[in-house]
């Protein structure tokens, strides 16, 4: 039903934006994701959604407990449009969803255990916790971590700007997870759905539309 469906909605989209939409669901991954917890700053928020469409990193997870960050479309370019955004009141909801889904928890902070970015093992499906801007990550992370992950510093600076950070380890380790053997793509099946989902974004009038169509079925 759902390919009928789609190619129903193809129908109201050009062919060149479909071609976007396929090449764009090639690259798509869920073996990493993001995971910003509590961050306050608008920009910075926008700014890691912005950078996870560009890296092809389909999730990204926010926590709110403090804060309900609002993106900013001027920054965020309206990728959060093409993403799948999933939003937690508690850290350890996060945690414990993303553990169940097989991701190792990897705390982005200096540690006196931690890997260096170069060295990250990309092996394994991987959530980053990125924390607020001023504080970091909650205690909850850093005890629940498998892995503390920083970026190589050699100025006086101690720290990235957040989003600076994110899109740093992104680029890193998706750039290595393309240059492995490893089976990162989306399944078809998920890929599909992803497709009817941005068809159906991409349609004005889509209520009107879905109505008609399920209505003669």
């Amino acid at each position: 039903m759902m390919k009928d469906y789609i190619e129903y909605l193809e129908n109201f989209v050009t062919e060149n934006r479909k071609a976007i939409f396929k090449k764009v669901l090639s690259q798509r991954t869920r073996h990493f994701t993001a995971v910003l917890e509590d961050l306050y700053q608008m920009h910075n928020v926008s700014a890691v959604v912005r950078s996870a469409d560009i890296f092809g990193w389909q999730d990204l997870h926010i926590v709110q407990k403090k804060y309900e960050p609002k993106l900013s479309h001027a920054i965020a370019k309206g990728a959060e449009k093409w993403l799948d955004i999933h939003r937690y009141e508690r850290t350890q909801s996060a945690i414990d969803h993303l553990k169940q889904k097989g991701y190792r928890i990897v705390a982005t902070t200096p540690h006196t255990n931690d890997v260096n970015l170069p060295d990250f093992d990309i092996s394994q499906p991987a959530a980053f916790f990125f924390g607020v801007e001023k504080d970091g990550l909650s205690e909850l992370v850093m005890d629940q971590a498998d892995v503390f992950l920083k970026i190589p510093m050699y100025g006086f600076t101690e720290s990235f700007n957040i989003s600076v950070a994110a899109a740093l380890i992104m680029h890193s380790v998706t750039e290595s997870l393309h240059a492995s053997d490893i089976a990162w793509q989306l399944p078809e099946s998920e890929q599909e759905l992803i497709y009817m989902q941005w068809l159906e974004k991409s349609i004005k009038s889509i209520d009107l539309i879905k109505k008609d169509y399920f209505s003669n079925k």
